[in-house]
């Protein structure tokens, strides 16, 4: 054993080397992570097994963006650890109806359903939107349909998978479940289109994380809005790693000022501790789910739902969403800055970026291991983009040293 050299305690004497051996022999790979062994974090910041530190650029793709063991969510799950973990649904705990009353004021809606990971959530509106749409809307029996976006990222389940055209997410599990018609990202007259009586709802992300960060055309959001009322459909926004902050606003979709009638959440809702996710809507919506119809034994948790209520409570200040909306400054003008010099275009909205790497300098994923060759750690998507997504808790300084070693891998 030997101590890191930031005296954080002590380590195995094996290497990163081994340590990444020994994962890969006893793991399925279903990941290609970089070779980096993390042993503790704290704020924006990472150390591995042998004390080197790493600038955090991907915050757990929007679970951590409150950071790493933030002060707040450690002492709320301390607590709790100390009170009660579990209960399953079958009994009400102490404290759930203070979860469901704060992230249901936050969104502006009455009803949440809590659920554990956030294709658990998206599957739960996408039962729930069929629901709505036979009992309310009165579509004929198995026939509601939804509409989707061609480049979505909503989960993995093979109803998720069989809706995305990502042919490593989507083929060879299927055969995959009817009822998605999908379209143009960013084309509400292609969306609109699609719309037949047996429509029940629209499912898009406001911002298409996993797809490079994309951002939709100006007023798109607001014409979603517009079609799914008129044609008396649904409009399902995932929120899972847009919101909650991470755009400069508490949600995506308040960018043009539009509330959808369910909102999808994960992610950084369980702070980065415990997976949390949810479904919010009003009664008109939510309230079509009978008991025994759906549910779960971990969803609203003690333990999660005391992390949640913290979560909630300091997104309620607006000090987050102020944050992400400042240093959006620094890093749109730091990347742009970089378009012709190895960077050939990008997109940036709060602290969230795409950024695409010209080919003729090298892969996405060649970038993010100059990267952590140089103490930052980022995610490449799709070939050649690179996604950054700061904790946003990050210090304007450190953010800026981030994209000095970003300017330096492309020179």
């Amino acid at each position: 054993m030997s101590t890191t050299a930031d005296g954080l305690g002590t380590t195995p004497s094996m290497g990163t080397p081994d340590e990444v051996a020994r994962a890969e022999a006893r793991t399925a790979h279903n990941y290609h992570p970089l070779p980096v062994v993390v042993a503790h974090a704290e704020g924006a910041w990472m150390t591995d097994i042998e004390g080197r530190r790493y600038l955090d650029l991907l915050a757990g793709y929007s679970a951590l963006n409150f950071g790493h063991s933030h002060p707040r969510l450690i002492g709320a799950a301390k607590a709790q650890l100390d009170q009660l973990t579990l209960t399953s649904r079958a009994f009400i705990h102490d404290k759930f109806a203070d979860f469901c009353a704060g992230l249901g004021d936050l969104c502006g809606k009455e009803l949440v359903l809590p659920m554990n990971t956030g294709a658990e959530a998206v599957e739960t509106a996408i039962k729930v939107s069929r629901k709505w749409g036979y009992d309310v809307k009165g579509v004929g029996a198995d026939r509601a349909r939804i509409v989707v976006a061609a480049g979505n990222f909503h989960g993995r389940t093979t109803t998720i998978v069989g809706f995305s055209d990502d042919p490593d997410a989507r083929d060879g599990f299927g055969p995959f479940a009817p009822g998605f018609d999908t379209v143009p990202y960013g084309d509400a007259v292609a969306l609109e289109a699609a719309i037949t009586p047996d429509t029940v709802a629209v499912l898009v992300e406001p911002i298409q994380g996993e797809g490079g960060v994309l951002i939709p055309p100006a007023g798109y959001l607001r014409a979603v809005r517009e079609i799914c009322t008129r044609n008396n459909v649904l409009f399902v926004a995932d929120e899972i790693q847009a919101g909650l902050g991470r755009t400069g606003r508490t949600f995506a979709c308040d960018h043009e000022e539009v509330v959808p009638d369910l909102y999808v959440l994960g992610k950084a809702l369980g702070g980065g501790i415990v997976p949390v996710s949810a479904v919010v809507g009003n009664k008109d919506v939510l309230g079509v789910l009978k008991p025994g119809q759906h549910g779960s034994t971990f969803g609203g948790n003690p333990l999660a739902c005391a992390v949640g209520s913290e979560v909630v409570a300091m997104l309620a200040t607006g000090e987050f969403q102020t944050r992400g909306a400042e240093l959006e400054l620094v890093l749109r003008e730091r990347l742009e800055a970089l378009i012709g010099k190895g960077v050939v275009a990008t997109r940036v909205r709060g602290l969230w970026a795409g950024v695409d790497i010209d080919p003729a300098l090298g892969t996405g994923r060649e970038v993010c291991e100059g990267l952590m060759a140089r103490g930052v750690l980022a995610k490449d998507t799709h070939g050649s983009t690179i996604r950054l997504a700061p904790p946003l808790v990050i210090s304007a300084d450190d953010l800026n040293w981030g994209l000095d070693q970003l300017a330096a891998v492309l020179a």
